[in-house]
């Protein structure tokens, strides 16, 4: 059985870590106070920003970054999970320094695009791609080519999961546990405000992980008229810490959608290229009519894709449906994602990277039975989390009422006060890269193990 944690000393260290971490980024303080003038919160995104302020990042190189008060942490960030190759890595270096003097934009199409799409074709098995900048370019886009390839309105999506901040699918993300509502018929809730009602009711949310509960939901929206034209889901959960699919779940969903002729769009923009050379897909041999790419994909530079069948991305090849972008299959982006398709992310990387994350999930467990913490590690390709929690977490329900929401909260700021830089949130996860030393990976559970440690003191 897992200790009780003292809760008092939860909250003791809590304070002693915030107030160090304060205290090693004055530099970044100074830098949010002239940020703050002209630049909205003092970030370009509001996922950057933090209380009390933002950590600013100077440099980074292979497997470490530096910030702006020199302080150096391993990067387990890996900018939300898009760095899988390591920062500043030659191969793709290399690749826009023969690009750049060519000329770096010209809203047509260069020989890389053509390049990019083949090598994705051949990786996922989906033979028609078109480009965008972003995995919230991507999942719109291929949520407007289901609606048009099948003439419904309505999308289904998992409760909890995030696909980027268009409006249709901030809808059901992150809110309180007591406003779900029931698993059979969860609430259509916006995440944030200036998101049209009309459009969040036209989003509707089933569990992760129950096929039955997803075939019901459908069957009761076509019983109203309102068949899905599509649904977009995450194979293997990222918003969650890591959740994984349980056995023969991807095969029902993809037996359910295809008998009422509903577009499934596996997002991978968080899974894609972070876990195996063709994604989820590949990994666990479910293959979606629609697959959104992002992240990974431009190695460093924005870039994002959608991968289809045919049969449904015919309604782009007739022009039935713009799918457009000034910047889609920018020059800089396709040599860079390129050189990372055919020089980085090669089969014996992905080898590695499963040697790599084999090695933290096996260390971060054994630190959590060496101390009876509550929690559970577990991970996929280059992803992978510790699960604070009891039980076994399979859905957002579950995760909302089990997960440690304090515990997740000190780990975090233990880890950035200990040279490990990790994406801040309970919802994230760490991301290896090909550069990842085992001395890194040695660096994160050590520190694990003293926070560990200090929690049972």
């Amino acid at each position: 059985m897992p200790v009780t944690l003292d809760r008092a000393r939860i909250a003791q260290l809590i304070e002693e870590q915030t107030a160090l971490l304060n205290e090693r980024t004055t530099t970044s303080k100074a830098m949010y106070a002239h940020a703050s003038e002209h630049l909205s919160g003092g970030v370009a995104s509001s996922y950057q920003g933090r209380d009390p302020w933002p950590i600013y990042i100077e440099s980074g190189a292979g497997d470490r970054i530096t910030d702006v008060d020199g302080n150096e942490f391993y990067d387990f960030h890996n900018g939300f999970g898009s760095m899988v190759q390591g920062h500043a890595h030659p191969a793709i270096g290399e690749a826009l320094a023969k690009r750049y003097p060519l000329g770096t934009h010209f809203a047509a199409a260069t020989e890389d695009v053509i390049d990019v799409a083949d090598e994705l074709a051949r990786r996922w098995g989906l033979p028609k791609w078109r480009f965008t900048n972003s995995g919230s370019e991507s999942t719109m886009d291929a949520i407007r080519i289901a609606r048009a390839y099948t003439g419904r309105d309505t999308v289904m999506k998992i409760f909890g999961s995030y696909h980027g901040h268009h409006d249709t699918v901030m809808v059901s993300i992150g809110v309180e546990y007591d406003k779900i509502g029931d698993r059979e018929n969860y609430a259509s809730l916006a995440y944030g405000a200036g998101i049209p009602q009309a459009t969040v009711d036209m989003t509707v949310a089933v569990p992760f992980n129950d096929a039955g509960a997803m075939e019901r939901r459908i069957e009761r929206l076509a019983e109203e008229g309102r068949l899905p034209a599509c649904v977009i889901m995450e194979a293997a959960m990222m918003n969650l810490g890591v959740v994984l699919p349980e056995p023969g779940y991807l095969e029902a969903v993809r037996e359910i959608t295809s008998k009422h002729g509903i577009v499934l769009i596996f997002d991978e923009v968080k899974t894609g290229l972070a876990i195996a050379p063709g994604g989820a897909t590949e990994k666990f041999g479910v293959t979606p009519d629609l697959v959104t790419l992002a992240k990974v994909l431009g190695g460093g530079l924005p870039s994002g894709a959608i991968g289809g069948s045919e049969e449904v991305m015919s309604v782009v090849e007739s022009g039935k449906v713009y799918q457009v972008g000034t910047y889609n299959g920018n020059p800089l982006s396709m040599a860079a994602a390129k050189a990372s398709l055919l020089e980085v992310l090669t089969p014996e990387s992905y080898v590695r990277l499963g040697e790599l994350n084999d090695r933290i999930v096996a260390g971060c467990q054994a630190v959590i039975e060496k101390y009876d913490l509550p929690g559970y590690a577990v991970g996929i390709g280059s992803k992978g989390c510790v699960t604070f929690s009891t039980e076994k977490i399979t859905d957002y329900e579950g995760f909302k009422n089990a997960q440690d929401a304090e515990l997740c909260d000190l780990a975090w700021l233990w880890n950035m006060n200990h040279g490990i830089f990790m994406t801040p949130g309970r919802e994230e996860e760490w991301t290896l890269s090909v550069v990842h030393s085992d001395a890194a990976i040695d660096a994160y559970v050590d520190t694990f193990d003293k926070l560990a440690a200090a929690l049972t003191a």
